[in-house]
């Protein structure tokens, strides 16, 4: 294995049992790490033991001049992101020890098949915050629904995607 692989499979061992607060870390420093990530100054963080995007407002990051509002290209990465963290994240709560070759097979394949972004309010805010859960978790793919709310908790944006493995 790489250590790229590593780096986005959590370095997990055969053979033994896995430490979710481990191979959560490991998630969000290879996303953090991204330079697309870097570039948009977004961040995923573990929050009470859940995988969270998030993102402060920045100039840079303004689509709307006229109404100094987020580009909806910036919730739609926050979005897309925070989806396919989680399965990858999901993917590893699930599996059994017998079970983690696949798992880690599957956790570097995982791409975005499909998604529907409705934009619910303008994007105004401090800074934004994405969480995602998983409607279903199959064998060849999993579809998750994700909401991105402001500093006020107010529903910016919310998406539903579905991603291969």
């Amino acid at each position: 294995m790489s250590e790229s692989q590593k780096k986005w499979t959590g370095n997990i061992h055969f053979g033994a049992k896995v430490d979710i607060n481990v191979v959560l870390e490991q998630l969000i420093q290879a996303f953090n790490h991204s330079p697309y990530f870097s570039h948009n100054s977004m961040q995923m963080r573990v929050v009470d033991g859940e995988i969270e995007g998030y993102i402060e407002m920045q100039p840079y990051l303004i689509g709307n001049v006229a109404f100094q509002i987020l580009h909806g290209g910036v919730a739609a990465t926050l979005l897309d992101s925070i989806g396919g963290i989680v399965a990858m994240a999901e993917l590893y709560k699930r599996a059994g020890v017998d079970e983690l070759p696949e798992t880690l097979k599957k956790v570097s394949r995982l791409a975005t098949v499909d998604m529907r972004v409705d934009y619910l309010s303008p994007g105004r805010g401090q800074h934004f915050i994405a969480k995602a859960e998983t409607l279903r978790l199959g064998r060849k793919g999993c579809t998750m629904r994700m909401t991105m709310v402001n500093d006020e908790g107010k529903a910016i944006a919310t998406a539903i995607a579905s991603y291969a493995y």
